[in-house]
Formats: C-alpha cells, structure tokens, sequence
C-alpha cells in the first residue's frame, strides 16, 4: 500500500456525470490508507443537476474523507505555504479547468489549491473529463503534458460514435498512475482504449 500515510488532496470540478465513479475512486484511496483533503470548485458547491444535488455530493465526499472540504480561495491557499501535500489529484478535471491550467488562471478553490500545491514542485495528477479534449482543449492537454510535475490518469474517447472530441479518465488505473505520478513518472499508456 504505497499511498499509505500520505496526504492526498482530490479537487472535484464539475463533470457532474463522473461523479459516482470518482466517489468510488475516492473511496479507492481511502482503502489505500491515504489520508484524503478534499476540495470543491465553485460549480461543484452550487450546481445541482440530474445526477444530484451538489449538497448530496458534498455530504458524500466529506464523509469518505472524514474532513470538511476546502471550498473558497482562501481555504485552499495554505495548501502551498503549509506543504499540505504529498499528491493533489484534480478528479474530475474539466475542461474548464484545463484551460484555466494552462492559462495560469487562479479563480476558484481548485485552481488555487493546483497553484499552491505546485509551488512546493509535488505531483499534480488529472484525471480529465471533456466533451472537447480533441477539439478546442487538445492544445492545451498538450501544453500540461510538457508541465514538470504534472501528470494525467489514463484516458481514452468515451463515446466516439456519439461524442467525436470526448474523452475520459480511466479511473481504474488511478492507484497506478498516483503512484508514479509520486515517483515522478507518467504512467503508460497515456491515451488507450
């Protein structure tokens, strides 16, 4: 058990139909041993939608953490100076929140907690959920792909006879890719089936 002992924090943003699976990935680590912080963006905290209410996603992921979940700007800033973490895993990461990343764009508790944790040189593993990963957003997938210290769970199209530019994180390869993310690898394949 490899995660055993560290301190993991998981951002949820708002890919609301990947929620129930990244709820099981969270419960995953969880069984891992790691010690798990979690963070919500703005959307995540506000939004309900027809997967369910954001206050009902909320109640579920601080009750597998054990912790209330930082969910402001200023709650998540101290993840830097702290050196709060060992892994910050954004899971879902949106779109959005992709390009806001590649962009340098600081406006929400995720993107703060993403900001500060890097600052201290710590992996940072995105586990993507985009309808436009291989349209507007594959430039800058591929400008985090050259980020030092960056790292993606493996993801492949979800949907490509309906969905042509969608992809998806492969949430089971997550412990893998956390792992070697930790040491300081990407884990392989990237992009697969």
């Amino acid at each position: 058990m490899k995660l055993a002992g560290l301190k993991i924090g998981v951002a949820f943003t708002g890919s609301f139909c990947t929620f129930a699976e990244a709820i099981e990935a969270l419960k995953m680590l969880k069984e891992e041993g790691a010690e798990l912080y979690p963070i919500l963006s703005f959307q995540t905290q506000t939004i309900d939608s027809r997967f369910g209410t954001a206050e009902e996603f909320r109640k579920r992921i601080e009750k597998v953490c054990g912790r209330r979940a930082m969910d402001s700007i200023e709650t998540a800033e101290p993840i830097g100076p702290k050196a709060l973490l060992d892994l910050l895993i954004i899971m879902p990461c949106t779109g959005n929140t992709i390009a806001k990343l590649a962009c340098a764009i600081t406006d929400s508790p995720v993107l703060m907690a993403a900001k500060a944790h890097l600052r201290n040189e710590k992996p940072l593993l995105l586990s993507i959920s985009t309808n436009d990963a291989l349209s507007m957003n594959l430039k800058n997938i591929g400008i985090l792909m050259n980020v030092k210290n960056i790292y993606f769970v493996p993801f492949g199209q979800d949907a490509p006879h309906k969905k042509h530019n969608s992809m998806i994180a492969h949430l089971d390869r997550l412990l893998p890719a956390a792992e070697a993310a930790l040491d300081g690898k990407q884990f392989q394949p990237v992009i697969c089936g």
